[in-house]
């Protein structure tokens, strides 16, 4: 077996090292013989925290479609894709060595006529738990709720299911050892899931400092989607005529989206990144989402962790390119540190000991 060695910093430390890749491994011993692949800065494979696999703004798309999708992310370094929520069923994807490692959440679920057509089971209060429960059992260890989306009779964002209803819905996920997360534009439902123990919130838009401080205190994450928010201004004017209140909200939560990030990663809350690729955002753009959560005033250093060692560490996977590691990693032709716009712009991309994208792929 041929190996080939890779030279250059390892993040996040940043020592200069030879690393080896054998089979699908990474060893730090010298192999005699082994082929010189690049030279560059070395991360840990990339992950999107928030992205849809198999889908696009209409509805489920093909394998052909999800494979095309899967492609463009693993190359652009996403070799670890934490799907949120898909109408297709992407398990095929786990037989496939030459696409990202994919932990799937199954597919949303919403209250009835509220949510994009074609993309949830839409069920009533007394069907969510017995929803919940079928999802977990089918998934890898996530369930995706919608929380919140407009309503038609108030005008404005309101949550989906009542907080009791919800709260059943977390507790059985939870009995079926799957996490919960939920979209959560606004501020009336999340004290709710936040006292019912879910395990991550997407988007939150609406969160106050007193929840940010419990959310870090329970350990519960916050994965912002910054280009996704960006969005509101668009989705304000779309509404406005109809729901003017409703357009009035999302243009406050956009103007706040700043000092509502910035106050949870101060006060402790774990964030991570996720692109929302899939729908109305493409795929392929992870290193878009980590460029935007830093122009927030988040270091560079914390949001690259958030798309790599320290979000793989959050979903199970080994953080950081240690002796016996699955080699996956991304090589640049720049320190990333310095320049987190490099990230659009991988030399090599290894996926379980493979290169699958790269100069010499």
């Amino acid at each position: 077996m041929t190996a080939l060695r890779f030279s250059g910093p390892v993040l996040p430390d940043g020592e200069v090292r030879d690393v080896y890749v054998v089979g699908d491994t990474i060893t730090y011993e010298p192999q005699p013989g082994a082929t010189t692949e690049a030279r560059g800065w070395i991360v840990p494979g990339l992950v999107d925290a928030h992205c849809h696999i198999g889908l696009d703004d209409h509805g489920a798309v093909d394998e052909a479609a999800t494979e095309a999708q899967a492609v463009e992310d693993r190359d652009a370094g996403a070799l670890l894709i934490r799907d949120c929520g898909s109408a297709a069923d992407t398990s095929w994807v786990h037989d496939r060595d030459d696409l990202p490692r994919l932990i799937r959440a199954g597919r949303h679920i919403a209250r009835s006529r509220r949510y994009i057509r074609n993309y949830a089971h839409e069920v009533e209060p007394e069907s969510l738990v017995e929803t919940v429960a079928r999802e977990a059992r089918a998934g890898d260890g996530w369930v995706k709720l919608v929380g919140d989306w407009i309503s038609r009779d108030e005008g404005d964002l309101a949550p989906s299911f009542p907080a009791e209803d919800f709260a059943a819905a977390i507790a059985v996920a939870h009995e079926h050892g799957a996490k919960v997360t939920a979209h959560c534009f606004g501020e009336r439902v999340l004290p709710g899931l936040v006292e019912a123990g879910i395990d991550c919130i997407e988007h939150g838009t609406g969160l106050s400092t007193e929840l940010a401080q419990t959310m870090a205190e329970r350990g519960i994450a916050l994965v912002p989607t910054v280009m996704q928010i960006d969005k509101f201004p668009q989705y304000a004017d779309a509404g406005r005529d109809k729901f003017p209140q409703y357009a009035d909200h999302m243009t406050d939560l956009h103007a706040r989206q700043r000092d509502t990030i910035m106050a949870a990663y101060e006060l402790g809350v774990a964030l991570y990144a996720g692109s929302d690729g899939g729908g109305v955002s493409r795929h392929g753009n992870i290193a878009g989402e980590v460029v935007a959560m830093a122009g927030l005033g988040l270091p560079a250093d914390y949001a690259l962790g958030a798309a790599s060692w320290r979000a793989r560490e959050w979903l199970g996977w080994n953080p950081h390119l240690s002796e016996g590691a699955p080699a996956d990693f991304v090589v640049y032709p720049r320190d990333p540190l310095a320049d987190l716009t490099v990230l659009r712009e991988p030399s090599y991309v290894v996926l379980r000991g493979r290169l699958v994208a790269g100069r010499a792929a």
